[in-house]
């Protein structure tokens, strides 16, 4: 055999003889060794797998895993399978270009360049470093929540009415009066609300607070809030409404429902009482001696009875045609 050979002055890539040599190794397992040992830093430290290398070279489905599965027998290739924070597995590949066992690979996954295993440089696929798998960044807590929706205004800042009873000196409202009255709080929401019907049913907070004992006796009575606030906007003048306070609190008073009546429920009927248990007694009757359990005061139990029964009336002679 002839044998011609020119070293390459740049692109190329060293290859160990045991490599080239190796017997057990197939040319597809040898290529991608290479082929990966010759990948530059960028792409070397990138976290790729080992698959996405093979692809570039042709190996998909069983060659792949024919040329992989050699690399690992013979200690070419390592890998770990771990669980990350959130529970997601992640697989971790170094791939080498001398043989290592376990632990040799295991230091250089952890030590990187300065763990001490044979060969001249550190292996080129899968070194180790640090990545969030399965997580993200924490951000700096501020101290403040985050709404879905603005939150709500305060009350004191609805209505400059309100305001002005501050300012005037005189003490607002307390919210726990309207937070001991659920009805309170809702004929409140309904009459502040009205605005969206017609515009001139338009409360401030203290017009609407004025009113709210009134709206809230509506729904004592057992009338909802959409039929209250039906009610209140159903029918208005042709003309207009000059006071909407005026207005409300007369509909307020005219068209208050009655009562409801406190209708007593019903008790449910009382069940009659199970009859006592009777003990067992002996039958007299004919046969061997039997016991049965008397309902009221029978003294033959229920088989002895329509025997007799029977008997007595195969006694009866019918009467002929002459004697009828």
């Amino acid at each position: 055999m002839l044998r011609h050979a020119i070293a390459p002055v740049r692109r190329y890539t060293k290859a160990s003889h045991d490599v080239v040599r190796h017997s057990r190794l197939n040319s597809d397992a040898k290529v991608l060794l290479l082929y990966v040992q010759g990948l530059p830093e960028s792409e070397a430290t990138a976290p790729k797998p080992l698959s996405e290398h093979a692809a570039r070279l042709g190996l998909k489905g069983r060659a792949y895993q024919k040329a992989k599965q050699l690399l690992a027998d013979c200690g070419y290739l390592h890998e770990w399978r771990e669980q990350g924070a959130r529970g997601r597995w992640v697989t971790e590949q170094l791939l080498a270009n001398v043989t290592l066992t376990r632990d040799e690979a295991s230091r250089a996954r952890e030590g990187g360049a300065d763990a001490d295993v044979p060969g001249e440089r550190p292996p080129t696929v899968g070194r180790p470093g640090e990545r969030p798998v399965g997580d993200s960044p924490q951000t700096e807590d501020s101290g403040e929540k985050d709404f879905p929706h603005p939150p709500p205004q305060d009350r004191r800042a609805l209505d400059a009415d309100e305001a002005a009873i501050v300012t005037n000196g005189e003490e607002p409202e307390s919210e726990s009066a309207t937070a001991s009255a659920p009805e309170l709080a809702e004929a409140e929401g309904v009459l502040l609300s009205l605005r969206h019907a017609h515009r001139d049913l338009l409360l401030g907070v203290r017009e609407a607070r004025s009113l709210a004992d009134a709206a809230a006796e509506w729904l004592r009575r057992g009338v909802s809030a959409p039929d209250l606030r039906r009610a209140l906007t159903t029918g208005l003048p042709t003309d207009g409404i000059r006071s909407a306070v005026g207005f409300l609190r007369h509909r307020l008073i005219q068209k208050l429902p009655a009562a409801r009546r406190q209708v007593t429920p019903t008790p449910p009927p009382e069940r009659a009482a199970a009859p006592a248990w009777r003990s067992l007694v002996t039958c007299p009757g004919p046969g061997d001696e039997h016991v049965f359990r008397p309902r009221n005061d029978e003294t033959h139990c229920l088989r002895c009875r329509t025997a007799a029964a029977f008997e007595a009336t195969l006694q009866l002679q019918p009467l002929g045609w002459a004697e009828a």
